[in-house]
C-alpha cells in the first residue's frame, strides 16, 4: 500500500498563493511543469551518479541515459542550478532556458514544456519559495516505487477547480473501467483522453498482472492543448510510449487516427456538448445522425468505428441521460446499437465520484465479440456503493470495484453468475424492447430484497415508537436550555 504523502496540502497552498492573476489553466501548467522538472532532474542525477561511480566517462552521454528510459538533463537545466537561481529576480527566465533546453536534448517533449515562467505576472519571490519547497526527491526509485509525482499529479488535478472537470476522471472510474475491459494486450484508444490517466492505469493493470507493458500501444487525442502538453508529460515521466498526435485536435473534426482500430476503446468525454463539428454526412454516423445539440451520441458512434471488428471492446463515461433520451436521433441511434447487439453492460454509479461535477454518471460497455451472451445485457446497479471520503466527495472501496468487475467477468464467462436483486440483472433482447430500448439499471435490477429480522412487526413498532418519544423529550430540552443561554445574553425569544 502507498505511503501517505504528507506535502500535498502545502504545495496546494504555495501554489494558490502563486496564482495571482494568473489564469487557473496556466498556473496548473506552472506548477505541473515544475514539478516534471524536478523529477526529471532526479532520475538523471540517480542515473547520473551511477555512470559517476562506473568511471568510464559516460555520465555526460545522452545515449548512456536513453536505455533506461532517463531524459538526458543538461547542466545548466539540472535542480540543483535551478535552485541555485530561486532568490533571484532572474528566476523564471532560469527556468524557461531550462526548459527550452530540455527540449532540444529529448526529442519526445519538443514542444510539450511550459515555457513562460518569466511573463511580469508571475511572483518570482513566490515562484523562488516554490524551489524551495520542492525538496523532496521525486525520481529516484522508491519515490518510483510510491509513484509520488503521480499521486501529487492527482492531487493537484483533483483540487485545480472547475475549469478541469471536464478531463479528470476520479481514479476509482479509472480503475473500474480498465478492471472492467481488462486492456491486457493490444491497441488502446481514448478519443479525449485528458491528463492520461486511462494510459496510466491500463499500464498499471498489466503490470499488476505480469504481464509486459510492451504489449499494449497507446493511441490519444486531447482537444485543449494545455492539457495535451500536460498528458504529454504524465506518459513521459512513466515510460509511456503513447502516440497522441503531433499536436491537440478536434476528434470530429479533424481525428488525427482516421485509420486506427483499436483492441479497447477507455474514455470519459465531455458531457453533453451542445456546440461541436457535426458533418452530417460523416461516415462515422452508422447508426444515425447524432443531434447537434448534444455530442454524447456522437461519442458514441465515434468509439464504435475504432473498435476492430471482431473483438473490440469499449468502456466509457457518460451522464445519465444517455441511458434513456426519449429525442428521436438519440433514441433510433439507442435502438440501432442494441439490435446491432453492440451493448454489453450498463452501471449506474453513485453520486458524488467526481470533484467538480455533480452530474450523476453512468458507464457504458460495448463489445464487437459478445458470442453466446449476444442477445442479453448486464444491467448493474451501483448507485448504493461508496462511501463518502469528504462532505462533497464519494469514494468507492476496493472491494467494491472488484464485486463489479467479478460480476461482469462471471457472466461474460457464463460460470458462477447469479442475478441479485437491487444490484444485477442479464436480461433479455426482448425486455429491452419492451422498455422502449431505454437502459436505465432501475428497470431490469428490481429492488433489493431485505431480510427479515424475525422481530413481530407489533412489538417492532412499539419500540421504535418508544424510542422516537425519548428523542422528542430530549429535544424539548434542548429547545428550552438554548432559549434560557439566548436570555441570558439578551436576546430571549
Amino acid at each position: 500500500m502507498a505511503v501517505q504523502l504528507d506535502f500535498e496540502d502545502k504545495l496546494w497552498e504555495m501554489a494558490d498563493k502563486l496564482r495571482g492573476n494568473i489564469q487557473p489553466s496556466d498556473y496548473k501548467s506552472v506548477i505541473l511543469g515544475l514539478i516534471f522538472l524536478k523529477y526529471i532532474s532526479d532520475s538523471f542525477e540517480e542515473k547520473h551518479q551511477t555512470l559517476v561511480n562506473e568511471k568510464e566517462g559516460f555520465e555526460e552521454d545522452p545515449d548512456a541515459y536513453v536505455a533506461d528510459n532517463i531524459f538526458f538533463v543538461p547542466e545548466e537545466a539540472r535542480w540543483q542550478a535551478i535552485k541555485a537561481d530561486a532568490k533571484k529576480p532572474t528566476i523564471g527566465q532560469t527556468i524557461d532556458n531550462a526548459m527550452m533546453a530540455i527540449e532540444r536534448e529529448n526529442e519526445t517533449l519538443k514542444g510539450v514544456l511550459p515555457k513562460n515562467y518569466a511573463r511580469p505576472e508571475l511572483d518570482k519571490i513566490k515562484l523562488g519559495e516554490l524551489i524551495d519547497l520542492f525538496s523532496f526527491n521525486l525520481g529516484n526509485k522508491e519515490a518510483k516505487a510510491q509513484d509520488v509525482l503521480g499521486r501529487v499529479y492527482e492531487y493537484f488535478l483533483g483540487k485545480f477547480g472547475s475549469s478541469e472537470g471536464e478531463f479528470y476522471t476520479p481514479p476509482a472510474i479509472v480503475k473500474l473501467l480498465v478492471g472492467m475491459i481488462e486492456p491486457f494486450r493490444g491497441r488502446v484508444y481514448d478519443p479525449c483522453c485528458g491528463s492520461g490517466g486511462m494510459f496510466v492505469q491500463s499500464k498499471r493493470f498489466v503490470e499488476e498482472h505480469q504481464g509486459r507493458t510492451d504489449d499494449i500501444h497507446i493511441f490519444g487525442q486531447e482537444y485543449t492543448a494545455t492539457t495535451w502538453r500536460l498528458c504529454k508529460m504524465n506518459l513521459a515521466i512513466r515510460g509511456i510510449d503513447g502516440d497522441l498526435g503531433k499536436r491537440d485536435g478536434d476528434t470530429f473534426a479533424n481525428d488525427l487516427h482516421k485509420g486506427l482500430r483499436a483492441d479497447f476503446v477507455l474514455a470519459n468525454p465531455p458531457f453533453n456538448v451542445s456546440d461541436y463539428a457535426l458533418n452530417t454526412e460523416d461516415a462515422r454516423w452508422k447508426y444515425g445522425v447524432p443531434p447537434a445539440n448534444n455530442a454524447n451520441y456522437a461519442w458514441i458512434e465515434h468509439i464504435i468505428s475504432k473498435l476492430t471488428p471482431r473483438k473490440g471492446v469499449a468502456g466509457f463515461v457518460l451522464a445519465n441521460g444517455s441511458m434513456s433520451t426519449s429525442t428521436k436521433a438519440e433514441a433510433e441511434i439507442r435502438k440501432n446499437i442494441i439490435e446491432d447487439h453492440m451493448v454489453d453492460c450498463i452501471i449506474t454509479m453513485p453520486p458524488n465520484l467526481f470533484y467538480n461535477v455533480t452530474i450523476p454518471v453512468c458507464l457504458w460497455f460495448l463489445s464487437k465479440n459478445k458470442a453466446a451472451r449476444k442477445d442479453k445485457i448486464l444491467f448493474i446497479d451501483a448507485r448504493k456503493l461508496g462511501y463518502m471520503e469528504t462532505r462533497k466527495h464519494r469514494e468507492l472501496k476496493p472491494e467494491e470495484i472488484l464485486r463489479i468487475c467479478d460480476t461482469y467477468h462471471a457472466w461474460c464467462k457464463g460460470t458462477g453468475y447469479e442475478d441479485v436483486k437491487g444490484f444485477c440483472k442479464s436480461a433479455e433482447l426482448d425486455e429491452v424492447r419492451s422498455h422502449d430500448y431505454i437502459l436505465t439499471p432501475g428497470r431490469y435490477v428490481g429492488i433489493e430484497e431485505i431480510e427479515d429480522d424475525g422481530e413481530p412487526f407489533d412489538e417492532k413498532m412499539t419500540r421504535l415508537t418508544g424510542e422516537l418519544a425519548g428523542q422528542f423529550v430530549k429535544s424539548h430540552e434542548l429547545e428550552a436550555e438554548i432559549k434560557k443561554r439566548l436570555g441570558m445574553i439578551g436576546y430571549g425569544l
